[in-house]
């Protein structure tokens, strides 16, 4: 956790904003800690946006293409982590999804496919799914939510995450349900997942 510079609550590490007062977080490009004004108040490096910082490290460091497993912390300059995958799918109750069209968001080069459970939640540290995200700081621990209605289809629900949850690249807005079509992309923080859909 770190404290908001403007609120001084609670938030989760590595947001953009706080989710308490909504302020935006920028973050030292030296040390990484999170401040307010142009210069860091302990070290005297820049501060940034966490997307500036990503991308200032991704020019400075070099990123092998040919192993796509690797994924980058969005806040630790050099630090390149592989992430602990449990599997490539999970296997869920069939009586849970009987009736309804199958959901899959799949992420092939970091070998993720996640089978949607009706009302299932995406998180870091909640829901069905955890242990695809869990070593990824930039998910929220509940990010948000699957579901399924009979007027539109599948929905997902952003659930008033720190990093935002995005569909085909435009930023959806918290408790709002936005219909999935097939060969959608959902990003989830950082991670970007293909929608497939098979009625």
């Amino acid at each position: 956790m770190i404290i908001c510079p403007n609120c001084k609550e609670e938030i989760d590490d590595n947001s953009r904003y706080c989710d308490q007062c909504g302020q935006e977080l920028h973050y030292c490009n030296r040390c990484g800690r999170v401040g307010l004004g142009r210069r860091c108040t302990n070290c005297g490096g820049l501060m940034v946006s966490p997307d500036e910082l990503v991308s200032n490290s991704m020019s400075q460091t070099s990123f092998s293409y040919s192993n796509p497993s690797l994924i980058r912390d969005p806040i630790s300059i050099s630090h390149v982590s592989q992430p602990s995958y449990r599997g490539v799918q999970q296997q869920f109750p069939q009586q849970q999804m009987a009736g309804l069209p199958s959901l899959s968001l799949i992420n092939t080069s970091l070998g993720m496919r996640i089978e949607a459970i009706n009302g299932a939640v995406i998180g870091r540290k909640q829901g069905p799914y955890a242990n695809f995200f869990q070593e990824n700081r930039y998910v929220s621990g509940v990010h948000a939510q699957l579901r399924f209605k009979p007027t539109i289809g599948w929905c997902i629900i952003d659930m008033h995450s720190s990093n935002g949850t995005k569909l085909n690249d435009r930023v959806i807005q918290p408790d709002v349900e936005m219909s999935l079509k097939d060969g959608d992309i959902v990003t989830i923080a950082n991670v970007n997942l293909q929608v497939k859909i098979n009625n």
